[in-house]
């Protein structure tokens, strides 16, 4: 279906698309409801203590009993993984533009880029804390680090993407450089840069956790040690839970810039598809 085709069909109300975008996920949903039931289940069938696997239940009830501590915690940590998210962002992309126009830069820093990926990240936030105190700078530093490299990855194979028939052809009709890259190169970028986006979103919550555990007095990293080394088990799965809905938040939003951004793509035809329907 073309791009046309796609701007041709009605558009879907929101609550249309809200349900498609339920309906296409009812069975995830039906899946975790139905391990959540076996969970609790199989704890208290086979008796097994709650300092070692803690029925869904009791996470549920030691949760709300200390929640507002929780989801203060939770508020210093989604902080730090928007901020570090978006910096990455807003470097990353650029970057790869200037990487894949340019031979310099892809011979001289791509290299140095490749090099500080393979470099393990829980090494340098000791170096981070050093050089930037334990307040909010180094975790969103780590962030940036961890997201930093998929999202350039991604954004260089998709501005090397753009079909050179079509860039040539753009050519002969006398389309100047910047109106070729925003009607072809960015168009035809635009779904590999949402894919290591996307990479990117699912890396920050891990490395705002990993931060916070190097060194930190707040956050949900800092309530994972601290009920870890009280044997609070039913909280370290609270935590792990609400870490885990954090971050597949911010990856679902970007899934849904994405299918704002190019519903014309493959990817989203089917999505689309749904909503008319």
């Amino acid at each position: 279906m073309s791009a046309g085709a796609v701007a041709a069909l009605p558009r879907p109300s929101r609550s249309a698309a809200v349900g498609a975008w339920l309906r296409k996920r009812a069975g995830a949903m039906l899946v975790f409801a139905l391990l959540i039931v076996v969970w609790e289940v199989a704890v208290r069938a086979l008796g097994i203590k709650e300092y070692l696997l803690p029925p869904p239940s009791k996470v549920w009830t030691e949760f709300w009993k200390r929640h507002d501590l929780v989801m203060g915690g939770a508020w210093v940590t989604t902080q730090e993984i928007l901020a570090g998210y978006a910096l990455a962002v807003a470097v990353s992309v650029p970057l790869a533009l200037a990487i894949a126009y340019s031979r310099f830069m892809e011979q001289s820093v791509y290299p140095v880029i490749v090099f500080l990926q393979i470099i393990p990240k829980i090494a340098i936030a000791p170096l981070f804390i050093i050089w930037f105190g334990f307040g909010f700078t180094p975790k969103v530093l780590l962030v940036f680090l961890l997201s930093f490299f998929p999202i350039v990855v991604a954004s260089i194979a998709g501005f090397k993407s753009a079909d050179r028939d079509v860039m040539d052809f753009a050519r002969t009709t006398g389309a100047s450089g910047l109106r070729m890259f925003l009607k072809i190169s960015l168009p035809q970028a635009l779904p590999q840069i949402f894919t290591g986006l996307k990479v990117g979103a699912a890396l920050a919550a891990t490395a705002a956790v990993v931060a916070e555990f190097v060194a930190s007095d707040k956050g949900l990293g800092y309530l994972l040690l601290q009920y870890n080394g009280q044997l609070d088990t039913p909280m370290v799965f609270a935590i792990i839970v609400l870490l885990s809905l954090i971050g597949l938040a911010v990856y679902y939003a970007v899934e849904i810039i994405e299918r704002i951004a190019i519903p014309w793509h493959v990817s989203q035809q089917g999505a689309t598809h749904d909503a008319v329907l």
